[in-house]
């Protein structure tokens, strides 16, 4: 988008993000304090897979106002030395990919464009660190600051040898179920596997190096016991099962090998059934509300994408409200499941390649990257909401309904085939009131799916022909700021004078069911001030009436 679309895309963001900042800088603006911010947020793009981020001068942040900057305003060769003196004290000599100059009747607006830190590399200013939490500014803390560091370190924790470990420090309930796995996984060489002996095959499936234990072997196949040989990191696996009030009733801890525990895990998660009556039928449709594919897949990746060097453990909760929630330490190396969706093809990097690769040798996932897609395949085919995908705190986490929640929205977005899943996946979240970032947003307006204005968004009257839901469409759109002051004349000219007051309890019904209160109340008093300076209206004390010449 152009730099002016760019200055009015940031406007419209509800509040200031770890990526962008709004500074009224009127005149001056202290050179360190600018320094620190390019710094926070230099780093917090980094972290956040962004390609660049922002930095306002001219705007106030509270209500987005431009108020106009004269910062560095006599000469445009001086605002451009800024690039070189923030250079002087970052690190690398990093400094601004542009900055842009708007001039609009309200006033001027700088629009400072920071780069991402690059991989591996984080930003400094003057020797210091910095980072955001929200809108504040502070160092950047440790574990984001290593974060950066480590993504271009290709150690593999997952291959490291377990000094003084050996094949007797393996299950051999383990072993044999592995091998087992594996002649299926490698059909053809079923009669040369079992001639092999552990040695070797613990090699083939690459859980050893040269006969040597390394973490993988003891994650899958250690004795409990084992466990100590990865230490400070843990082989553990919690399931919890909690209440409606969301309370524990029941959990239990799993260690290695993990190989097993899997299995033991999958069983005590509530085998349930739901019932649903298909649309034109009287018979019920009954279906799993956990798909075995779904709970093996969520869990195994937890495994193999667990980030072992933060020490943290898998959690498996189970609600009796019909959800279940899997979540791993690390982050997310994809940075977003639509990623994954639309690429339906392997990741390029692994945080854990030898345990992946072992994981695909035994059968636990695979390396096509179809995986996360069957995942949400599987949902979309029963009406079940979509997995919903969170990433924060160094945390990836996933949750899986086991139920119907919108049976009527469900049945309706399926009877729209050409929809993509990515476009189901966005709708999903709309339907739920979930955020949509720059790009998600361009594309279901691109694609007719969407009307509204962030972060109040509703099917498009396009998708709302097709998925026969006229009426909600008209619900969620509702009037128009011209249809409101419409109502406000005709009001006027049948009763003589109304406060505002009254003009609410009239209209307020009729907005956006998107709308909060406050939202639908400010629209009419912008409508009753827009009538005034039109000169249509009048106004004495908090009374309303038409002016003399329109009566």
């Amino acid at each position: 988008m152009n730099i002016e679309d760019q200055l009015n895309y940031l406007l419209f963001q509800d509040h200031e993000t770890e990526v962008l900042e709004f500074k009224e800088a009127k005149n001056n603006y202290d050179s360190n304090k600018l320094g620190t911010y390019f710094s926070a947020l230099a780093n917090e793009a980094n972290l956040l897979g962004k390609p660049h981020a922002w930095l306002v001068f001219g705007v106030r942040d509270k209500d987005k106002y431009i108020v106009g900057s004269n910062f560095r305003a006599t000469s445009t060769a001086k605002l451009q030395s800024l690039k070189s003196e923030v250079a002087n004290k970052t690190t690398n000599r990093i400094t601004f990919i542009e900055i842009h100059v708007i001039n609009r009747p309200e006033g001027r607006v700088l629009l400072f464009q920071i780069p991402a830190a690059p991989q591996g590399v984080p930003i400094a200013w003057q020797g210091h660190y910095y980072g955001r939490d929200g809108e504040e500014l502070n160092a950047l803390n440790l574990e984001e600051l290593e974060r950066i560091r480590q993504q271009t370190v290709e150690d593999d924790w997952s291959i490291g040898i377990c000094e003084g470990a050996t094949i007797d420090d393996l299950s051999r309930e383990a072993l044999d179920k592995a091998r087992e796995l594996f002649v299926k996984k490698n059909s053809k060489l079923e009669d040369v596997c079992q001639a092999w002996d552990e040695t070797t095959f613990l090699n083939k499936a690459k859980l050893c190096v040269q006969g040597k234990v390394t973490r993988a072997a003891i994650l899958l196949l250690g004795k409990p016991e084992s466990e100590h040989f990865i230490s400070p990191a843990i082989a553990k696996v919690t399931w919890i099962l909690k209440d409606r009030d969301n309370l524990e009733k029941d959990y239990e801890h799993f260690s290695c090998p993990l190989l097993l525990s899997v299995d033991e895990i999958y069983h005590k998660i509530r085998r349930l059934k739901y019932r649903y009556l298909p649309e034109g039928s009287l018979f019920p449709e009954e279906v799993d509300s956990y798909d075995p594919y779904i709970i093996r897949e969520a869990l195994n990746n937890c495994i193999a994408h667990q980030d072992y060097t933060l020490g943290g453990r898998i959690n498996v909760v189970e609600s009796e409200e019909s959800f279940l929630v899997f979540s791993n330490k690390g982050g997310f190396i994809p940075q977003s499941v639509e990623k994954v969706i639309e690429a339906d093809a392997p990741e390029t990097r692994y945080r854990n390649r030898f345990l992946s690769n072992a994981m695909v040798n035994l059968s636990m996932i695979d390396t096509i990257g179809s995986g996360i897609k069957h995942m949400f395949s599987i949902q979309k085919k029963k009406f079940f909401p979509l997995p919903e995908y969170s990433f924060a705190n160094s945390e990836v986490k996933v949750v899986i309904t086991g139920k119907v929640l919108d049976l009527n929205y469900a049945r309706k977005l399926a009877q729209a085939p050409d929809l993509s899943l990515h476009d189901i996946m966005l709708l999903d979240k709309v339907q739920k009131g979930k955020a949509l970032n720059a790009d998600e947003i361009k594309r279901l307006r691109n694609n007719q799916l969407i009307e509204g204005r962030k972060p109040n968004f509703y099917i498009s009257s396009h998708i709302a022909k097709k998925t026969g839901q006229q009426g909600d469409y008209m619900k969620m759109r509702g009037i128009d700021n011209d249809y409101c002051k419409k109502i406000i004349l005709e009001y006027l000219k049948e009763f003589g004078k109304a406060s505002r007051k009254d003009f609410e309890e009239v209209i307020l019904d009729k907005f956006s069911e998107t709308l909060d209160i406050d939202q639908k109340r400010t629209k009419v008093k912008n409508s009753l001030q827009a009538l005034k300076r039109e000169g249509l209206i009048v106004s004495v004390g908090k009374t309303w009436s038409m002016s003399k010449g329109d009566k």
